[in-house]
């Protein structure tokens, strides 16, 4: 399974969470961006108990206020 985890944090904390995100086993890239957001981070899980786990992790990290998770739906056949 894939999704996005889209960050808001403190100011002058977006490089310092992306780095630490990619640090992370199931980030497999996060960037500081512009926008309604300040890091975007794309992560591969197995089931949904796996991304509550790894959302805690994100939730965790030391200047984060908010973070909003996007799972992709792969398309039907």
């Amino acid at each position: 399974m894939e999704a996005y985890i889209l960050v808001n944090c403190e100011a002058g904390k977006s490089w310092d969470i992306a780095d630490a995100a990619l640090k992370m086993e199931n980030v497999k890239m996060a960037h500081a961006v512009t926008g309604q957001y300040d890091v975007v981070a794309y992560i591969e899980f197995t089931d949904m108990d796996s991304l509550t786990e790894i959302l805690g992790e994100f939730q965790g990290m030391e200047g984060i206020e908010r973070t909003y998770t996007a799972v992709s739906i792969p398309p039907t056949k």
